[in-house]
């Protein structure tokens, strides 16, 4: 397993007075321009200037102020490089000379959430192949946060008892670390042909409101208190004390565990979002973009039936802000990968933890290309519907993408909502309403099944929809599935979409 070493930190010719925050090691990648590279560290003399160089290539300088707890503290922004590398680092002031060895400039992704963005290398289908490719990408580097929860915030990783450790790709450092994390990784450095910088900081079993910080948990007015996981006992010491490293973006996977309460998920999701932009931002100097691109796996299937409707697909709805596609009004610059046409019954690690990490990546990566990297012709979302129009008179509904050709798997995955009433409620029922017809961009859905009115529509509204890549609508240029949606109400010829 991928060991999380203590720092160790070079030293020329002076006491450990001066020194680099605990993850400004050998071997990593900080970020590239535009962005500039923000560094910083610890020192005893306050009011000392800190002299920052990548080595014949330029330098800044910052002064040694007292951090929040009284303790010596200085931050630096780079020049702008956009050259790879590989470079020496050095910081230098009265109290002596650090340096850092073998550092690339790159892009910089932080990857997050429980299990599925834990889920190592080594666990994911043809994993002795994959290992073996990793190896030769030298440009992407890797560094994982230890587990460790606590109540109060942490500033620094090292001292407060979690240690980290930047290295190239090894057989041993890859097999444990983030299969998603690393996919991702792998697909964006062949896309974009620079190096890439990857942090894994997750945590099985844990629910978002761990992850988030105080500001962000007040920011939704129906947070409880529940747990031992709860109260931002992860943001504290697993994401807090990299705030003030430059990072290009993140990468989410993470819900399972608040799958059992989805309705509030909508308002933590985007608070967390907005959180981490906003902190991120601030304590970088504002070089981390204030709406930096954050991209998130929707939740994959789960148990093996057509019936269980469960939490997941009304978790699947509030990832997108109860809008069914991102990027959209509430979470501008955020992407994500649909995953429910994913599943992995057979999975030894738990049908909860699919093995297709590949397929999930390279969906996840499209989707980055076309909004984190402004790859314009780059068709990164599967269809989506654009109108839905009731036809009381024929018992049908015609529905029509955003593009199409589609491609039609099966007749199967729709259903209506019969009501007596103008609205869908809690008591009224849905009925499967199968595909009737289908052209280029558009199908058309039977609603005889239903014999009261028909209120609303939905599609792939259950825990594990289909089978492997078998749920009924995809791109036919593209195979992207279509996502689930949910529409109720006021059917019309308008768009559906917020």
């Amino acid at each position: 397993m991928l060991q999380v070493l203590i720092v160790a930190v070079v030293l020329a010719g002076s006491s450990a007075a001066l020194q680099f925050a605990s993850y400004y090691q050998d071997h990593m990648v900080l970020q590239r321009g535009p962005q500039r590279a923000v560094i910083w560290g610890h020192a005893t003399k306050i009011g000392d200037t800190v002299t920052v160089a990548v080595v014949g290539h330029g330098s800044a300088t910052g002064s040694v102020f007292r951090d929040s707890a009284g303790h010596g503290m200085w931050k630096v922004k780079l020049p702008v490089m956009t050259a790879k590398g590989p470079f020496t680092v050095s910081a230098r002031s009265s109290e002596g000379t650090v340096t850092i060895t073998d550092v690339l400039f790159g892009d910089v992704w932080l990857c997050g959430g429980q299990s599925n963005m834990e889920f190592p290398l080594g666990h994911v289908f043809n994993s002795t192949a994959e290992i073996a490719a990793s190896l030769k990408y030298g440009d992407i580097r890797i560094m994982r946060v230890g587990n460790h929860q606590s109540t109060t915030p942490f500033t620094e990783f090292q001292a407060n008892g979690i240690s980290v450790k930047w290295t190239r790709p090894t057989k041993g450092a890859v097999t444990y670390f983030s299969a998603v994390c690393w996919f991702f990784g792998e697909n964006i450095q062949a896309d974009r042909k620079y190096p890439i910088g990857l942090i894994e900081s997750n945590w099985g079993g844990t629910p978002i409101e761990a992850w988030s910080s105080p500001d962000a948990l007040s920011a939704c007015s129906h947070h409880r208190k529940r747990g031992p996981v709860a109260h931002s006992v992860l943001w504290n010491p697993m994401i807090k004390p990299l705030l003030g490293l430059t990072i290009y973006g993140a990468i989410w996977y993470q819900g399972e565990n608040n799958a059992w309460r989805p309705e509030p998920y909508s308002c933590q999701f985007q608070a967390l979002i907005n959180d981490w932009r906003h902190k991120f931002n601030k304590e970088s100097l504002g070089e981390t973009s204030a709406t930096f691109p954050f991209g998130f796996v929707q939740l994959a299937a789960y148990r093996q039936s057509a019936t269980t409707i469960g939490g997941f697909p009304g978790l699947r709805w509030a990832q997108t802000a109860n809008h069914g596609t991102v990027p959209n009004q509430d979470l501008k610059n955020v992407f994500m990968a649909v995953a429910m046409d994913l599943p992995d019954f057979s999975s030894p690690y738990g049908s909860i933890h699919p093995r297709y990490k590949q397929d999930v990546a390279r969906r996840l990566v499209l989707a980055a290309r076309g909004v984190a990297y402004h790859e314009q012709w780059v068709h990164y979302q599967g269809p989506y519907p654009k109108t839905v129009t009731d036809n009381t008179a024929h018992h049908t509904i015609n529905i029509i993408y955003n593009y199409g050709p589609i491609r039609v798997n099966s007749n199967n995955g729709f259903e209506v909502c019969c009501s007596a009433d103008a609205t869908c409620g809690p008591l009224d029922t849905w009925v499967a309403a199968p595909i009737q017809s289908h052209q280029d961009n558009q199908v058309v859905l039977s609603t005889t099944s239903c014999t009261r009115k028909v209120v609303g529509v939905r599609y792939a509204w259950r825990e594990s929809p289909c089978d492997y890549k078998k749920c009924a609508i995809y791109g036919k240029d593209t195979s992207l599935p279509a996502p689930p949606f949910l529409h109720t109400n006021n059917f019309g010829s308008g768009p559906i979409i917020g």
